[in-house]
């Protein structure tokens, strides 16, 4: 059988490391570690960790270029000179001994990303409008990037070696969409495909909880109003809280968007749904917080603006460990309060907030000091999506299409946009429009809000930039890198 390798291209090395003086330069790739192919950079990690380690490095070299087509045939006209894929014989080794190659690499997965084998009734991907750039369309669901990054996995595509290597290499914590401990229920919601499905035991979600028992889980419940919340989310949570290694239950509520095309018919939680769940879940909360001194259910800001209740506090929070899953952003936001206001601008300024309809009263309400600064005209508005539809109140969500239609050329100074609505290290919007974009076509400042309500007093009264996207490196930043 043919070795498969996955030649991981190099980004940079490292100055005075061992990979420096054998040699290696950037755009060369790495083909193997002590004679094995390595699947993405944990393999990589895992094998420099057993002390010595040999490195094949390849320097690829362009190959001819190939011709298309079949010669004297009527399409012979329309045959193309295409490049064949780069050679990779010129390689060379190299040893070292604990010692950190130095090398870092272009992607953090070199086979590739593992995709969701389910068909979730309400997965978002399957909701997304059309045109927009390719990553967003990428059904991952990647242990890996779980590891690496805080994504959430569903587990039911694992093979037997994938379960095996989570274990050998402890890769922990993970964090795991359960949704429901009900596993006749679960398969209603998710619709795993038998043929995607590569060991029937993984989409056993209890079994699977219980065979990683030396994992720590971070586990989140997607509740769908009418199928899994009430008693099913009572059973879940009872479920979840009696395993020792599951650390934590986020639960959030159904996202939905205007686009559902020969989808299951859902909807959203109303108001009254919403407070019930609240006051199941504060229960169980008192109950572990008196038993364990943790309140292991963390019910995502969603729930609480859908219900009109007040945020908990910070301290209730207990560090914040699922931010990036909605649970306790607004908190966070709020953490830096606003102090040493001045009590006028040097020269009048019109400022727009824009976020979404969820967060809108919120924001109001916080920013409420700033409207006592003689000279700053201070306007929180509500946009809605123009992209995803009304149904999608979320900031994050929001593109450069919702803030053209919302704002009006030049009837402000500045117009300041959610952090969350920036692709990862750039000033791009879900729908690749820039904030350079917006700054010439609605001809006023466009900039990042701020990741606290601190910062965003700031980049208003002095005109500082904000720390842009809230969030390190994550697992859409590696779609958009499989993608380039």
């Amino acid at each position: 059988m043919q070795e498969q390798l996955f030649p991981a291209p190099i980004k940079s090395v490292e100055k005075g490391s061992a990979a420096e003086r054998a040699g290696v330069r950037p755009g060369d790739v790495l083909l193997r570690v002590n004679g094995q192919a390595v699947t993405d950079v944990l393999a990589y990690r895992h094998l420099l960790s057993q002390g010595a380690a040999t490195l094949e490095i390849a320097r690829p070299q362009e190959a001819p270029r190939v011709m298309t087509g079949v010669p004297g045939t009527a399409q012979d006209h329309h045959r193309l000179m295409l490049p064949a894929p780069p050679s990779l014989d010129d390689t060379f080794t190299f040893t070292v001994e604990w010692e950190d190659p130095g090398l870092d690499f272009e992607e953090v997965l070199f086979d590739g990303i593992k995709k969701c084998a389910n068909k979730c009734d309400f997965c978002y991907v399957h909701q997304m409008p059309r045109g927009f750039r390719k990553s967003l369309y990428i059904m991952d669901d990647d242990y890996r990037l779980s590891f690496l990054y805080g994504s959430f996995v569903t587990l039911t595509n694992l093979t037997e070696g994938d379960i095996n290597r989570i274990l050998d290499e402890n890769l922990s914590p993970l964090y795991v969409s359960v949704h429901t401990a009900n596993q006749d229920l679960r398969q209603d919601l998710m619709k795993w495909w038998k043929l995607k499905v590569k060991d029937p035991q993984a989409v056993q979600i209890r079994s699977m909880i219980e065979r990683l028992e030396s994992i720590d889980l971070y586990t989140q419940i997607v509740l769908v109003p009418g199928r899994n919340d009430r008693e099913h989310l009572d059973d879940t949570v009872a479920y979840l809280s009696s395993r020792p290694n599951v650390i934590s239950a986020a639960v959030v509520p159904i996202g939905l968007t205007g686009h559902r095309t020969n989808l299951p018919d859902v909807r959203t939680f109303t108001r009254e749904e919403a407070q019930d769940t609240l006051a199941r879940l504060n229960v169980w909360r008192r109950q572990f917080l008196a038993e364990r001194g943790t309140r292991f259910v963390f019910p995502s800001d969603e729930l609480y603006l859908l219900a009109g209740e007040p945020l908990p506090t910070e301290d209730e929070y207990e560090g914040f460990p699922m931010l990036e899953n909605g649970v306790g952003m607004i908190r966070d936001f709020l953490t830096e309060g606003l102090s040493d206001l001045p009590a006028a601008l040097p020269a009048p300024r019109k400022v727009i907030l824009g976020t979404g309809a969820l967060f809108a009263e919120s924001l109001d309400l916080a920013v409420e000091p700033l409207r006592r600064i003689q000279g700053l005209d201070l306007e929180v508005r509500a946009l809605e999506n123009k992209t995803f539809g009304k149904v999608t109140t979320v900031a994050g969500l929001l593109t450069g299409r919702c803030f053209r239609h919302a704002v009006k050329p030049g009837e402000a100074d500045l117009l300041l946009v959610p952090n969350s609505t920036l692709r990862y290290g750039t000033e791009l919007m879900l729908d690749d429009v820039s904030l350079s974009d917006l700054r010439a076509e609605l001809k006023m400042d466009v900039r990042p809000g701020g990741a606290t309500l601190g910062e965003l007093a700031r980049v208003i009264l002095q005109g500082v930039h904000s720390s842009g996207t809230q969030w390190g490196m994550s697992a859409h930043a590696v779609k958009d890198t499989a993608q380039a």
